[in-house]
């Protein structure tokens, strides 16, 4: 197994590890287990988290055991709906999240969604400004952004986000926005990389995972000797997207690095692309407001 995952640099200055893991829907004994195994067992520098997946916690001890020095590791974690009220609850709650996590700094902090109010969103954005001058996050960004939102922080912002990390998969590979986010210095990462689970559907669009089990897949994993899930992850790789599959079976996660060995060819690439649906796992941003404050404090 080849563990060296790539990074990609972002328009902070600092640079992302190309894949990492995903802790949502994970518990706090599986959170731990899952973060402690990546660490110490996989080759994992990059963990994923955020305040609402409610294992900030989980995923602190297992940093504070872990024998990896700090500076090696990028941690993420999100700002929750719910504190966007304003500059001083947006940044208790980072305050909130490095203490459950234990550190000083988080690599990068996410807000987590738009919302449905804009001026709302310019003033958590303006928040977030501050919380990355104050170093308390090396680079800020976003989740769910579609370009609208964007184009919004990039136009009243002094910072351009240097993340926007959302639902993409070969059902989903958002070209539109990936086109945006390039054109505009973003980075992109992609949630629900492949392509959800049995139970992570929500929202109007919402449906089961059938990339797993899809038969063009399967059919490019056995030319590998690979797995879907690895041909999936390849797939981002080389698409140049930051990729954090979720996991908390040690297998998998060891399974899930094991992707730099192999390399898609264009004609596995062609029909990957054929792939595309525009089926989302989640709710389109533009419909999410749950947990959303009444009124700025």
């Amino acid at each position: 197994m080849t563990s060296a995952v790539p990074g990609v640099e972002l328009n902070s200055g600092t640079t992302i590890p190309q894949l990492g893991l995903g802790v949502w829907q994970a518990d706090d004994d599986e959170t731990e287990r899952a973060v402690t195994h990546a660490l110490d067992e996989a080759g994992y520098t990059h963990i994923d988290t955020a305040a609402a997946y409610g294992n900030e916690e989980a995923v602190g001890r297992a940093i504070a055991a872990s024998s990896i020095a700090r500076n090696d590791l990028f941690v993420t974690t999100k700002l929750w709906n719910a504190d966007q009220r304003g500059r001083d609850a947006v940044i208790e709650a980072c305050d909130t999240s490095l203490r459950k996590l234990g550190l000083d700094q988080v690599d990068l902090y996410l807000v987590h969604w738009p919302l449905l109010d804009m001026d709302r969103m310019k003033r958590t954005w303006e928040a977030m400004q501050e919380i990355a001058e104050s170093g308390k996050a090396k680079a800020i960004g976003v989740c769910n952004f579609e370009p609208h939102h964007l184009q919004v922080l990039i136009g009243e912002g002094d910072v351009v986000p240097a993340v926007d990390q959302v639902e993409c998969h070969p059902n989903l590979p958002q070209n539109e926005l990936r086109a945006f986010a390039a054109d505009s210095g973003i980075a992109v990462e992609s949630w629900s990389p492949l392509g959800g689970t049995p139970n992570s559907g929500w929202g109007k669009a919402s449906k089961d995972n059938t990339l797993l089990s899809d038969s063009t897949l399967g059919g490019i994993a056995e030319k590998y000797d690979k797995s879907i899930a690895q041909v999936i992850i390849r797939w981002h790789l080389q698409g140049g997207l930051v990729v954090i599959p979720k996991s908390v079976t040690p297998e998998r996660i060891t399974q899930n690095i094991d992707v730099f060995d192999f390399s898609l060819d264009d004609a596995d690439m062609l029909d990957i692309a054929n792939l595309a649906n525009n089926r989302r796992v989640g709710i389109h941003p533009d419909e999410m407001n749950i947990a959303a404050p009444d009124d700025d404090a």
